[in-house]
């Protein structure tokens, strides 16, 4: 195994300094590791007062501390509307900017409180209300939709005949990208890749993979049911 310290962008490359030209499959994780959320200094979560970084890879780009600091409101309400889909995101921006104007904000407690307060409180909520808002600077500042694009076509174009694409999301934004991508290549792909069928790509739905859950159940059944017992 080739562990890489990389993104999703430099896919081909890594692959082309490798001499690799096609692969027999794919599986991607988004989720963010609890290592990640917990520690480091990262500033992934409100959980600890830490520098308000967000970048997975520290040694490049600006921190998310000084990308906000000269972001305009408007450009700040698109960020959390899009990446985060809150619903008070206009309202978020409003008081970051005039919050902003007296105080760096640049901890993730001081961006945390900031949330709070925009967001009024109504009984009991599920989540905390800087949620959204921490999820929509952390994509925007690692410009994680643009990478998984890039990744999802980089990759189909190296899967040889056979080859399995899997891809583990865990919010909607993502969810919707990797769908949209994967309709899209099952319907009319015209990407060149190492498939030469008519219908290069499959996708593997519920029910699909309901029938073949049930087929493996039964064939661990069967096949404990033949083999001898020990003793």
């Amino acid at each position: 195994m080739d562990l890489v310290h990389s993104d999703f962008r430099q896919f081909v490359q890594l692959l082309d300094d490798r001499g690799i030209q096609s692969i027999d499959g794919a599986l991607a994780d988004l989720g963010v590791s609890t290592m990640q959320l917990d520690g480091f200094g990262r500033g992934f979560s409100f959980r600890k007062d830490e520098p308000l970084d967000m970048r997975k890879d520290r040694s490049v780009g600006q921190t998310a501390a000084e990308m906000l600091r000269v972001l305009s409101e408007s450009d700040l309400a698109d960020v959390i509307y899009r990446f985060g889909e809150d619903r008070h995101a206009r309202r978020i921006a409003r008081l970051f900017v005039s919050t902003r104007d007296h105080t760096d904000v640049k901890t993730t407690g001081q961006l945390a409180e900031v949330v709070r307060r925009a967001v009024p409180r109504r009984g009991y909520q599920r989540i905390d209300p800087a949620t959204r808002t921490f999820q929509a600077v952390r994509i925007w500042v690692n410009r994680e939709v643009d990478a998984l694009d890039k990744w999802l076509l980089a990759a189909c174009r190296r899967l040889k005949a056979g080859a399995r694409f899997a891809v583990l999301s865990f919010h909607s934004l993502e969810d919707r990208v990797v769908k949209h991508t994967f309709r899209h290549l099952e319907r009319d792909s015209d990407v060149k890749i190492k498939i030469l069928t008519k219908n290069h790509f499959v996708l593997l739905n519920k029910k699909f993979l309901k029938i073949h859950e049930l087929a493996a159940r039964n064939y661990a059944l069967l096949r404990g049911c033949h083999e001898p017992r020990k003793f």
